[in-house]
């Protein structure tokens, strides 16, 4: 079983690398927020997955953080384009 934990947190951390391709070449700033918004959550099924794997307890409690960080997160880039309005988008 672990291994298989071992394998899903491997082909999380690959989504990841899709991710950054997006964030690098994403052609609107939605997708590159979105993006953002995937590490976040992938971030937390790794934790979880590793914490499971290693039988270490603290690695959810870090997960839980990482959740509350993304929420903010997800809070800051709603607000951003609302100050941008009328700026050119990069």
């Amino acid at each position: 079983m672990e291994n298989i934990y071992t394998g899903l947190a491997l082909f999380l951390l690959l989504n990841l690398l899709a991710g950054l391709f997006r964030v690098y070449h994403g052609p609107s700033a939605a997708d590159r927020m979105l993006a953002a918004l995937l590490f976040g959550t992938t971030t937390v099924a790794v934790l979880l997955l590793l914490a499971q794997t290693m039988q270490e307890p603290a690695l959810r409690d870090v997960a839980l953080l990482f959740t509350l960080l993304a929420a903010v997160i997800a809070i800051a880039f709603t607000r951003l384009p609302r100050r941008s309005v009328g700026r050119s988008e990069r």
